[in-house]
C-alpha cells in the first residue's frame, strides 16, 4: 500500500524544544524558558522567571538556531516532503504586547523557510507550541486576560503577512486541549490563590478558542490559499471492560478531548460543552460578538498527536503519567521505558474517530517513540525499537487510508532530531532519527549522528510507505 499523491511525509519538532538561543537576537523569555529540567519521577518546576542555580534545558536545547542549515540538509536527505515546527512568538514579539515586531526574529524564519523550500520541503507551522511570551504572564496572567487575544492576533497578522507564499499550512495552538490539565505549559497561566480552578481554566480556554478563530479568519483573508488547522492531543481511551458503566466512562473521557476540536471545527459550543460548564458551576464571561467570531473561524483540517492509549475504568485504580495527562494502564499493551502503552491500532482508531466526527482532512502531526538511545562502540546509534514502533503505526495509518477511506493529509514523525522532552524536560528521552550529543545536564558536543531509523525512514518515504521492511 502506498500513500496518495501529495501526501506529506516528514518530521516534526517545536521551537522551544530544539532551537535554543533563548535570549539571542532580541528574543524575549517564553513560558517554556521558565520550566526546569525534570525526569520520569520528578515534575518539571515552573518558576517565576529564570532563577539562578536552576537548569532550564530549553535555553540551549539542541541549538537548532545555530545548526539549522546542517539539520535541514539532513531532513532533505531523509526525503522529507514536509517539516513541522513552530514559530517562537517571543522571537517575533519579545514581550508579547510590543507595538513593533523584532526584525531579527522574522529574518531567522525567513531564512529557515527559504531553505526548506529550496529542498522542496513544505513548512507546516504551528503559531504557538507552548511558547507564550513570559512577559504576558507577568503583566496579564497570560490568556486569563482577554487582551492577550488581541496580542495574539497582532502576532498572527505579522507572520501571515511576512511569510505569505512561503508557508501555506498552519496550525493555531499545539495540543490546545491539554489546557484543561493545568494550563501552565500551554499558556503559562497561574491559578490565583482562592480562585475556582475550573472557572479560570475554562475562561482561558474560551480566550484560546477566540484567538484560534480570529487567526483562522485572518489567515484566510491574507492568503486564501492558506490551510489552517487545529492541533489536539489525542491519547485515546478504551473502556476497561464491556461493563456498561466503563463504556460510559470511556465516552466521557473521550468527549473531554473533543471539547476544543468540536468548537474549532464546528464554530460553536456544543450542548455537551455547555453541560460541562453547568456541572462545574462555571459561567463564562463572553462578549456579544463571540459567537460570530467562533463561527467565522472554523478550521480547514484537524491536526493531532498520537503516542499511546489508555483505558477508562469506574473502579478505583492507579493512573500513570501519559502525554500531558494521567491515564489507566492498558494491560494488553507493551510499554516504553517511560511507561507509555504502545498501541499502533490506536492510531488507526484515532484517524477514523476524527474523520467520522468531522468529515474534513486529518493530519497526524506527532507520532513517535521516546527511548534512551546510546552511541554504540561502532560510533552508531542502533534503534530497532523505534523502527518497529514506526513500522507498526505507519502500517495502521495506511489501513486507515486504503481500507477505511480516511482523508489523511500527511504524517510528520515526532521527531526528526533529538530535542528536549516537553513532558519530562529530559534529553535522554530521545525521539529523533538524528542523535544529538547532549545529556540531561546540558553537556555534550551537539554533534549530529544518523540513527538506524534515519535510513529506514528515508526508504519508507522514497517508497511512499510501500516498503516498511
Amino acid at each position: 500500500m502506498k500513500t496518495p499523491k501529495g501526501f506529506l511525509w516528514g518530521g516534526a519538532s517545536a521551537a522551544n524544544q530544539f532551537e535554543g538561543a533563548y535570549l539571542e537576537d532580541g528574543k524575549g523569555l517564553s513560558v517554556a524558558d521558565c520550566f526546569t529540567a525534570g525526569s520520569r519521577s520528578q515534575r518539571r518546576e515552573y518558576t517565576d522567571g529564570v532563577e539562578e542555580g536552576k537548569y532550564y534545558p530549553s535555553h540551549i536545547a539542541t541549538d537548532f538556531y545555530h545548526h539549522w542549515k546542517e539539520d535541514v540538509n539532513l531532513f532533505a536527505e531523509m526525503g522529507y516532503k514536509a517539516f513541522r515546527t513552530s514559530i517562537a512568538w517571543s522571537r517575533i514579539y519579545p514581550h508579547g504586547d510590543d507595538e513593533q515586531p523584532n526584525e531579527a526574529g522574522l529574518r531567522f524564519y525567513d531564512e529557515l523557510f527559504d531553505e526548506l523550500l529550496r529542498y522542496g520541503i513544505e513548512p507546516v507551522i504551528t503559531l504557538t507550541h507552548y511558547e507564550v511570551p513570559y512577559a504576558l504572564v507577568q503583566k496579564y496572567n497570560s490568556f486569563a486576560d482577554r487582551r492577550c487575544v488581541d496580542f495574539f492576533e497582532r502576532y498572527c497578522r505579522t507572520v501571515f503577512s511576512r511569510y505569505k507564499g512561503k508557508v501555506k499550512i498552519w496550525m493555531t495552538f499545539n495540543e490546545i486541549n491539554t489546557m484543561m490539565h493545568g494550563g501552565e505549559q500551554q499558556t503559562g497561566v497561574r491559578i490565583p490563590e482562592g480562585a475556582d480552578r475550573d472557572q479560570v481554566l475554562l475562561q482561558v480556554a474560551h480566550h484560546l478558542l477566540l484567538a484560534s478563530a480570529k487567526a483562522v479568519k485572518l489567515g484566510h483573508e491574507i492568503d486564501p490559499e492558506n490551510k489552517i488547522g487545529c492541533m489536539v492531543c489525542n491519547p485515546l481511551f478504551y473502556p476497561e471492560t464491556c461493563k456498561p458503566e466503563d463504556q460510559i466512562q470511556a465516552m466521557k473521557d473521550n468527549d473531554d478531548m473533543f471539547y476544543f476540536s468540536d468548537t474549532q471545527v464546528r464554530g460553536y459550543y456544543s450542548n455537551k460543552a455547555k453541560k460541562r460548564w453547568e456541572r462545574r458551576g462555571v459561567e463564562l464571561v463572553m462578549e456579544p460578538e463571540d459567537a460570530q467570531i467562533l463561527r467565522a473561524g472554523c478550521v480547514d483540517f484537524v491536526g493531532f498527536s498520537y503516542y499511546m492509549s489508555g483505558v477508562s475504568s469506574t473502579r478505583p485504580v492507579e493512573k500513570v503519567q501519559g502525554n500531558m495527562m494521567r491515564m489507566v494502564k492498558n494491560p494488553y499493551l507493551q510499554e516504553s521505558e517511560w511507561g507509555w502503552g504502545i498501541d499502533p491500532y490506536g492510531l488507526r482508531f484515532a484517524l477514523n474517530q476524527f474523520y467520522d466526527r468531522y468529515q474534513i482532512p486529518v493530519f497526524c502531526v506527532e507520532n513517535g517513540f521516546g527511548a534512551e538511545d546510546v552511541v554504540s562502540a561502532d560510533g552508531q546509534v542502533h534503534d530497532p525499537y523505534r523502527i518497529d514502533y514506526y513500522r507498526q503505526n505507519i502500517r495502521e495509518l495506511l489501513k486507515a487510508i486504503h481500507e477505511d477511506g480516511v482523508e489523511v493529509m500527511g504524517y510528520t514523525a515526532w521527531g526528526c532530531i533529538d530535542f528536549i522532552s516537553a513532558g519530562s524536560g529530559e534529553m535522554k528521552k530521545r525521539y529523533g532519527m538524528i542523535y544529538v550529543d547532549r545529556d540531561n545536564e546540558g553537556q555534550g558536543t551537539l554533534k549530529r549522528v544518523k540513527k538506524d531509523s534515519f535510513d529506514w525512514y528515508r526508504k519508507v518515504i522514497a517508497s511512499e510507505g510501500e516498503d516498511l521492511s
